[in-house]
């Protein structure tokens, strides 16, 4: 039964992801309101590229659900990969999405989403880029155990990651001097420099709250029988 509810999961939630990044593709045929600019597209926004990272998550999770258990090295493969992708990325990166856009956005909504994409995205389309990425990853969490690569490298792939995304979102700055964020524009030099490591060191705790319940929820048995199918 809990396979079924896994695979059933598993597929509702790369539908419903495929069917989100869909909608942002369409709308950004529209004419943007302020707050968007066309440099970069979407690309250049952290909430899209989570968008992207989930949605390659549960159709990898998918295609694994499919595969039968223990035979061949594609499936192994298929399963690290899987794996690796949401230990690394998509729990970390999705929790971060969520606690930083609320949090910003409750102090000053100007400084992250601005009230003239309340015309441009119905709510609806708000929360599911910001809200229920939560509650999936939760459930995935609860669902499945994930095999976590050695701390180390999981810290430093998650390093690079931020390192390059900050450079990105730096280099649009120089490129059309519009920030990503309307928030990076009230920073000095040393400032923005405080923010992109402080964010960094965020997401890495992150990481290691994916880890740590990934381990009490699951413990060591289920963990070293996942490492064998």
């Amino acid at each position: 039964m809990t396979g079924i509810v896994k695979k059933l999961y598993h597929v509702a939630a790369f539908g419903w992801y495929a069917f989100v990044v869909q909608y942002l593709y369409a709308k950004g045929k529209e004419d943007p309101p302020d707050g968007i600019f066309p440099y970069g597209g979407p690309w250049k926004y952290l909430t899209f590229i989570n968008l992207i990272v989930q949605m390659v998550f549960f159709g990898l999770a998918s295609m694994k659900d499919l595969q039968p258990l223990g035979k061949g090295s594609k499936v192994t493969l298929l399963c690290l990969t899987k794996d690796l992708l949401f230990s690394v990325f998509a729990f970390p990166l999705g929790l971060l999405v969520v606690l930083l856009f609320w949090g910003i956005f409750t102090y000053d909504r100007q400084l992250v989403y601005p009230a003239s994409l309340d015309n441009f995205f119905p709510p609806w389309a708000n929360h599911a880029m910001h809200t229920l990425v939560l509650p999936v990853l939760l459930g995935e969490v609860i669902l499945e155990p994930h095999i976590y690569p050695k701390t180390r490298n999981g810290l430093a792939a998650l390093g690079v990651a931020g390192l390059f995304y900050s450079g990105w979102v730096i280099w649009v700055y120089v490129s059309v001097g519009i920030w990503v964020y309307p928030l990076l524009g009230r920073f000095s030099t040393v400032g923005l420099m405080a923010f992109f490591i402080s964010n960094i060191f965020v997401v890495i705790m992150l990481y290691l709250l994916g880890q740590t319940l990934n381990f009490r929820i699951w413990g060591k048995h289920h963990l070293k029988i996942r490492r064998r199918d």
